[in-house]
């Protein structure tokens, strides 16, 4: 079991906006946490997706 955390910082989960658009089977996530009094609005970083071989846009889903 996970520990609960206290606080402004909370897990979020990254996926792939191209991936989906390819057609290929498979899904490219990562999970990382944010400070939710600094970063009101949803997270959108630059990762690597291995199943296309390059780095695309990866945005914060719920």
């Amino acid at each position: 079991m996970a520990k609960k955390r206290k606080g402004a910082r909370v897990q979020v989960i990254l996926e792939c906006t191209e991936h989906k658009k390819s057609g290929k089977p498979g899904t490219s996530r990562y999970v990382t946490y944010k400070n939710r009094k600094n970063t009101t609005q949803r997270l959108e970083l630059k990762k690597y997706n291995s199943i296309l071989n390059k780095v695309t846009i990866h945005k914060e889903i719920k």
